[in-house]
């Protein structure tokens, strides 16, 4: 029997306290992504992992945590405030929400505390030593006096006559640090959160909050311990682009980004003894419930774990039990890479295939004399990557035209950046358009060849970022298919001038197509069983939450539809459940790189897409996305003889979500047969995927042809 959250975690909710309250089958979209968050936190406390990586899972917990109060407690928080006024019986409901929520929230915290100390206890013995509060004349007092004298102490002013006003002006992320008498300081978002320094036994790791009680006091002469506060704003913001000037339109993004930092508080953490009268106030003069005032984890700074890995780059390198060993990602041949997709499509998996592959795609194309143009959307990129300078030096020679979405949550200063980056060296720079984010990812290259002009596409589901691509699974699709090419110049025409895109033959779009699309092929698969023909629905994407599609799904299960489903974070279905989907199964998989592709498949329609588009609400209605069809039958292969198995079939890092609502580790036994490509151990999909890419895809769907042999290695 596989273990449950509920065994792990004694206080997880049940089903009842999951559900939407609107009467419909659903678990509420929130209640569902703070479960996800939960079995990211089970990656943290599983032994199995190395410690740097439990460290990077803690630190993403505490990230995830700061950006769902940003976003989606506080989109919740003003749907409060407007149904007060206008539906007590809303309200009520939003509250019950709310209130779940906020004790979900503070179970979670006490959890993260309590896996922390677990990690100190285990991690020390690794040579990784958490500090905490340092004492004099001990081990660690003398690199974290250093630490605190060169990183910290000459960025903080000292201030007196600490009230209410400076709390509430407190920008966002921001943390105040209050001593007995009245001295205070500012803890701006820049500082590091978490520090380390070496001696000749390993690395000790200091949270800034711990180096503050520790050393800051006797800097200023304050007399007991500090109290801190962490302010937490909704950091959304919305802009309709439609009426704007293209040249006032960074001015706008930078107004809006600014407006975050003192948008309208949604959570307070607290650590210390903060004056209760204060707290009291802020609470009544801020509009928040007690309970949107939360203690820390131990540290206010545990999000700065999540980057750890990379500030101990050189220890990891001589230390390889504290992290995965380094990956060699798989590069497929790219001379003469336009022969190559012109002979037959090239799938890439990310990040066991190098997302070099695109990169050189796009070199080649900067490169090459027949190349008349090239286009991209860009929505989240690394400004170090050296396709971005090729298509700089490529302007000066032939069409290049890159399409920025600059409202990208997070992103939008660094898109701003590039856009001028660009523009400046002579590239055709647009930005997305009216409401709609655009959040396709493609790529178009127009060459001049022997027999005429022919279009080269990239499709991904995934950002054009050199970084996140080796940290994202994501798929991608190479392909010189005519039908795509013209909808992709149909795509970049309509964009570039600010129209939706319609009229693809091959591609599909949101807003309009692709929901209604999706809800005919599930009718047609509803069908095929009803009359008794072979009918399956299987798809992998990040969020199921969309209620009308949701609905779909339990009649076609009610008909007699298989429904695999591989969901990372968020799904408000309900798998399981007698009468109404039985026959829908639901597996996540949380594991070393973050799930990311999304793959569509239906049996009946013989319809298989990969996209860059969840099935929720926003990617239907308020986002510009494409769904690409895999037309390449070795590739359609591979797909449903290789790649969803392994994520159906994954007993190391999959759970399955139970009728009940909780989601439990699986067994062997509740899997069934696989193809003989997985062999006999119990198969954790990442790794799989890894073995596939480094034996180079032998045994598989994908080995042929001298397509796939490598060059070298990434």
């Amino acid at each position: 029997m596989g273990e449950t959250t509920s065994e792990r975690n004694p206080s997880a909710p049940t089903l009842p306290s999951l559900l939407d309250g609107t009467g419909s089958n659903l678990i509420h979209r929130d209640l569902s992504w703070l479960q996800f968050n939960d079995r990211v936190l089970a990656e943290a406390r599983a032994s199995s992992n190395p410690p740097l990586e439990r460290l990077k899972f803690l630190g993403i917990t505490a990230s995830n945590l700061d950006e769902f109060f940003m976003i989606r407690f506080a989109s919740l928080a003003r749907r409060v405030a407007s149904a007060v006024r206008t539906n007590a019986p809303e309200r009520e409901r939003l509250q019950r929400v709310r209130n779940r929520i906020l004790e979900t929230a503070s179970r979670f915290v006490a959890r993260q505390a309590e896996t922390l100390g677990m990690l100190a206890t285990e991690l020390a013995g690794a040579g990784l030593r958490i500090a905490g509060e340092v004492r004099e004349g001990g081990p660690a007092w003398e690199p974290a006096r250093r630490v605190f004298e060169e990183q910290v102490r000459p960025r903080l002013t000292p201030r007196a006559g600490f009230a209410f006003p400076n709390l509430r002006a407190l920008p966002n992320l921001w943390t105040a640090v209050l001593f007995p008498g009245g001295i205070w300081f500012e803890l701006p978002r820049t500082l590091p959160p978490v520090l380390h320094a070496r001696d000749g036994t390993g690395v000790f790791l200091f949270f800034l909050d711990d180096l503050i009680r520790t050393f800051l006091g006797g800097a200023v002469r304050a007399e007991g311990a500090p109290a801190f506060a962490r302010m937490t704003r909704d950091g959304d913001f919305n802009l309709d682009l439609t009426e704007e000037d293209p040249e006032t339109i960074p001015d706008l993004i930078r107004s809006g980004v600014g407006s975050r930092e003192l948008g309208r508080p949604v959570r307070i953490q607290s650590a210390g003894d903060f004056p209760s009268k204060l707290l009291g106030r802020c609470i009544s003069r801020l509009r928040l419930s007690p309970a949107q005032v939360l203690p820390a984890p131990r540290t206010l700074f545990l999000h700065g774990l999540s980057t750890l890995a990379h500030e101990l780059g050189d220890v990891v390198q001589r230390t390889a039990s504290l992290t995965y060993p380094a990956r060699r990602s798989f590069v497929p041949g790219s001379s003469g890479i336009f022969e190559r997709i012109r002979k037959r499509d090239i799938l890439l998996h990310h990040p066991y295939d190098s997302f070099d592959t695109f990169v050189k795609f796009v070199l080649c194309a900067c490169e090459d004399p027949g190349v008349e143009r090239i286009e991209q959307t860009i929505y989240r990129v690394d400004r170090a990557s050296p396709e971005l300078e090729a298509l700089k030096g490529a302007a000066r020679r032939k069409t290049v035209r890159v399409i920025i979405e600059p409202r990208a949550r997070f992103d939008e200063l660094n898109n701003l950046r590039l856009a001028e980056e660009l523009a400046a060296a002579g590239v055709e720079v647009g930005f997305g358009f009216g409401r709609l984010k655009l959040h396709a990812k493609i790529a178009l290259v127009t060459r001049r060849e022997a027999d005429g002009v022919r279009l080269y596409t990239h499709l991904s589901t995934g950002n054009y970022n050199t970084v996140t691509a080796r940290q994202y699974e994501d798929l991608a699709i190479l392909t010189a298919h005519p039908g795509i090419g013209a909808d992709g110049r149909r795509f970049f025409d309509a964009v570039w001038d600010g129209r939706v895109p319609e009229g693809f033959r091959a591609l599909v779009q949101a807003p309009g197509a692709l929901h209604r699309r999706l809800l005919a092929l599930i009718r047609t698969e509803t069908e095929a069983a009803r009359h008794g023909r072979p009918a399956r629905i299987a798809a992998k994407v990040n969020a199921l939450v969309d209620p009308s599609l949701i609905g779909h799904l339990y009649v076609a299960s009610q008909a007699g539809v298989a429904v695999d489903l591989v969901v990372r974070g968020a799904c408000s279905l309900i798998p399981g459940v007698k009468g109404l989907s039985e026959n829908v199964r639901v597996v996540s998989v949380v594991d070393r790189y973050l799930e990311h592709s999304r793959i569509y498949s239906f049996a009946a329609s013989r319809a298989m897409y990969f996209s860059s588009a969840d099935w929720m609400p926003r990617n239907f209605f308020s986002r510009l996305e494409l769904a690409f069809p895999v037309l390449d039958p070795h590739l359609v292969r591979f797909v449903e003889e290789i790649v969803l198995p392994a994520y159906l079939g994954d007993t190391v890092k999959a759970r399955e979500l139970t009728p009940q609502g909780a989601w439990r580790r699986r067994s062997a036994a509740g899997v069934g047969p696989l193809p003989p490509v997985f062999g006999k151990e119990p198969i954790r999909s990442q790794f799989f995927f890894e073995s596939l890419a480094a034996g180079e895809y032998r045994g598989t769907p994908l080995e042929f042809e001298p397509q796939m042999n490598a060059e070298s290695r990434g």
